[in-house]
């Protein structure tokens, strides 16, 4: 163990009597992460949203009846995109992007004809959601 030892002393000492700079290690902390692979937190609460909606529309219509059994599309629709939107895809994001484009439109035409208070919560919230997804740093995440 002590020739391994004094061969790396000599080694270093050879390298700085041969005037070659020692390389500096880096700065402590967190490692720089990249940013194409880690999704945004906004990105998360929107396809969490989008899987809470397909599974209202699954339960509306298997159960309640509330919905005609041609809105489970809606639904495979909403989890292609929230599924997608984790692993960071245009396709997903213009899917996500159409989807709530289209609910804040609906809900908002819903509460200007029936003055219904829930429907301009979850139009706006799909309004704050479509700002969102429209922002430059969510498109360049993007692959």
């Amino acid at each position: 163990m002590s020739d391994e030892t004094t061969s790396a002393e000599s080694g270093s000492s050879r390298e700085a009597a041969s005037g070659a700079s020692a390389q500096t290690p880096a700065a402590p902390g967190p490692a720089p992460s990249q940013p194409g692979l880690v999704p945004l937190p906004g990105l998360a609460a929107i396809a969490f949203y989008l899987l809470l909606l397909a599974g209202t529309i699954i339960v509306g219509v298997v159960a309640g009846g509330r919905y005609p059994p041609a809105f489970l599309v809606f639904s495979a629709l909403f989890i292609a995109a929230s599924g997608g939107l984790f692993l960071l895809f245009r396709w997903a994001w213009a899917l996500a992007l159409a989807a709530v484009a289209l609910l804040a439109a609906y809900n908002l035409w819903i509460f200007s004809h029936r003055r219904d208070p829930a429907a301009l919560v979850q139009g706006l919230l799909n309004l704050v959601f479509f700002l969102y997804l429209v922002r430059t740093e969510v498109r360049a995440r993007l692959r």
